[in-house]
């Protein structure tokens, strides 16, 4: 394993076992992005990238932006306003753990992501990440995809989302991962094109767009909103028994992101 990618997560077990001590509803993305990462790792390994050197930098500098913004919360400093929203939904209890791992799934793929791919593989050399910039993305997707029945587990009446929105808890956040991973390289791609002096207000646009987003995924409003409400009526609140839950999930394998990323690459 590379040092960097240790370095990860080492920084994310501590996260965790911090979270189950606390009670800190952060440890459920963290749990999913140690799971991400862990398999990413595996993928570097075993060849399922097309340029390993590259995605180690790829996943360090985008796994740097998700720590670096914890640390500056827990010791009062500003963080972007996407990570800012999520941090506070979670000192919130009506959140259900869904929200918790969709509003951190935005911050991190629709800000963080792109930010990421501009810095490793800047000018000539973005173009030729685009493969193992998906094949990130379809990780995520896989991870989510082991998932479903501890979030029915932790949420029983989940599944009332289903009347209302028309998808699975699953589907949901898959379908998030589809529309975040194409706004994601659009602004990679964007980012990379305009002059340094001005990439500080583009990554600030961006950052307030993509809070936007977080807002309505926390807030949706009318009757999926009431529904939430009353799913979080039978959810689990137990944090820490929560985490547990989550970290008993068998991880995905390099098979499920390969179908992973055929329902990607299939998305509109």
């Amino acid at each position: 394993m590379s040092g960097e990618l240790a370095h990860v997560l080492d920084a994310l077990d501590e996260h965790i076992r911090h979270a189950i001590t606390t009670g800190d509803r952060r440890g459920y993305f963290a749990v999913l992005y140690r799971r991400v990462t862990q398999k990413v790792e595996q993928g570097i390994e075993d060849g399922f990238f097309d340029d390993a050197e590259r995605m180690v930098r790829l996943d360090a500098v985008f796994a740097e932006r998700y720590l670096d913004a914890m640390a500056a919360r827990d010791v009062g400093a500003p963080a972007t306003a996407s990570w800012e929203l999520t941090f506070d939904a979670a000192e919130q209890r009506r959140p259900l753990v869904l929200q918790h791992l969709l509003v951190a799934i935005n911050a991190h793929i629709n800000l963080d992501l792109g930010i990421a791919a501009a810095e490793c593989s800047p000018g000539e050399q973005l173009p030729g990440l685009r493969r193992d910039f998906d094949r990130i993305n379809a990780i995520l997707a896989a991870a989510i995809g082991t998932i479903q029945a501890d979030l029915t587990r932790i949420s029983p009446w989940i599944g009332m989302l289903d009347r209302v929105g028309g998808r699975t808890s699953t589907e949901l956040i898959r379908f998030s991962i589809v529309t975040a991973r194409a706004g994601a390289w659009r602004f990679a791609t964007e980012l990379d094109a305009v002059p340094a002096a001005q990439r500080a207000a583009t990554i600030a646009a961006r950052d307030a767009a993509v809070a936007r987003v977080g807002q309505r995924v926390l807030a949706p409003g009318g009757a999926l909103s009431t529904t939430l409400l009353a799913v979080g009526l039978r959810e689990r609140r137990d944090v820490a028994a929560n985490i547990r839950a989550l970290l008993g999930t068998p991880p995905p394998s390099l098979e499920d992101a390969i179908a992973a990323l055929g329902t990607l690459d299939a998305a509109p």
